[in-house]
C-alpha cells in the first residue's frame, strides 16, 4: 500500500481542553484522545492509576509495561518520562500497533514543547525500528510490534512477565475483536502475579469479561469527562 492509500497519513489533527494534540483515526473514525484532554487522560488513566499505583508497591527493580495501542506515543512519553525520575528502576516498555502514524503526523503533535522534551525524545518512540529490543536510555528499554495482538506475543516480548498493562484500544464498538475474552485472557497471561490493568474503558460486560477470566476488578473516578474507568489485578 503506497502512502498516498494509506489511511493513517490522513488522520485528522485537533486540540483537547487541556491544550494538547491528539489525532482522529480516519480509519476507525474514532479520536485517539478524550476531547477533555489528551494529556490529562493518558496521566490519570495510564499513569497514576497504572504505572505509579504498581511501582508504588515497592517490591519492583524493574518495571516491564505492556501497551495494547501505541498510538501518537503518549503514553509511552509520559512513561519514558517517568522512568527518568526513578533511575533506580529499570523499565521495559513493550507495545502493540498495528496502524502506526505517519511519522509526518507524529512531527505535528504538540507534546515535545507541552512537556518540555526535546523533539527527538518524542519522535524516537516512532522512528526506532519494530521488531527488537532497543534501549533508548540506560533504564528504559522499547520494543514494538505491528502484528496482530490477538496473534500472541513476539518472542522478543517478556512472556509471563509484565506488572502493568495499559489497555488503551479503540472503543470496544470500533475494534470489538480487542476487548473479546480472548483478548482480556491474553493481558492476564502476560501479567506476573500483583500485576495491574488499566483502561479507560467501563462498559458493565467488560468488567464481568475481565472477572471471568481471573481478574480482580474495580471502578476509579475517570478523567474529567468521563465517570468510571477501570483498573484490576492480577492476584
Amino acid at each position: 500500500m503506497s502512502a498516498a492509500d494509506d489511511p493513517t497519513t490522513s488522520n485528522e489533527l485537533f486540540v483537547t481542553d487541556d491544550g494538547s494534540h491528539s489525532l482522529r483515526s480516519s480509519r476507525f473514525e474514532v479520536p485517539y484522545h478524550s476531547r477533555h484532554g489528551a494529556v490529562q487522560e493518558s496521566r490519570h488513566v495510564f499513569i497514576q492509576a497504572g504505572l505509579k499505583a504498581r511501582v508504588a508497591k515497592g517490591d519492583l527493580a524493574e518495571v516491564n509495561i505492556l501497551e495494547m495501542g501505541l498510538g501518537t506515543g503518549l503514553n509511552a512519553l509520559l512513561a519514558r518520562q517517568y522512568a527518568a525520575e526513578h533511575p533506580e528502576l529499570n523499565f521495559g516498555y513493550y507495545a502493540f500497533e498495528r496502524y502506526p502514524i505517519a511519522l509526518a503526523a507524529a512531527g505535528e503533535l504538540n507534546y515535545s514543547t507541552t512537556l518540555g522534551v526535546a523533539s527527538d525524545y518524542f519522535l524516537q518512540l516512532h522512528t526506532t525500528p519494530a521488531g527488537q529490543v532497543n534501549t533508548l536510555d540506560e533504564n528504559f528499554s522499547f520494543a514494538k510490534s505491528e502484528t496482530d495482538f490477538l496473534r500472541g506475543l513476539p518472542e522478543y516480548f517478556p512472556q509471563g512477565q509484565f506488572d502493568v498493562v495499559f489497555y488503551d484500544a479503540f472503543a470496544p464498538n470500533s475494534q470489538p475483536e480487542l476487548w473479546s475474552v480472548a483478548a482480556l485472557q491474553q493481558c492476564y497471561d502476560a501479567l506476573r502475579e500483583g500485576g495491574v490493568f488499566v483502561t479507560y474503558c467501563a462498559k458493565g460486560q467488560f468488567k464481568r469479561d475481565l472477572r471471568n477470566v481471573g481478574f480482580t476488578v474495580e471502578a476509579l473516578p475517570g478523567p474529567p469527562g468521563k465517570r468510571e474507568m477501570t483498573r484490576a489485578y492480577r492476584r
